[in-house]
């Protein structure tokens, strides 16, 4: 089962690929994924890659966080699912 992964402090000239082919040292990379402003197009300086086994993600853990990427130190961890709110989005909901 694949394992998803935050990886954050990233340093801007960072891209998908660069990381997918860091990481691809610890295992199988599913996917790889830099978080971009909306707005502005400039990465937010973090991002995501799923690993394809719970060993190779802790493999990529271990053996990354911590360590030096494109000037930056790396800080790598499980990632937490996203908080869903029960409210729905925008508008008013009392209608």
């Amino acid at each position: 089962m694949a394992k998803k992964l935050y990886v954050g402090n990233l340093s801007y000239n960072t891209t998908e690929d660069g990381l997918r082919n860091y990481f691809s040292s610890f295992g199988s990379v599913v996917s790889a994924k830099i978080i971009f402003d909306r707005e502005s197009g400039n990465s937010k300086g973090f991002g995501f890659i799923e690993m394809s086994s719970d060993d190779e993600a802790n493999a990529a853990i271990a053996g990354s966080n911590g360590q030096e990427v494109d000037g930056r130190t790396l800080r790598v961890n499980e990632a937490m699912d996203k908080p869903h709110h029960d409210r729905p989005r925008g508008g008013n909901s009392s209608w």
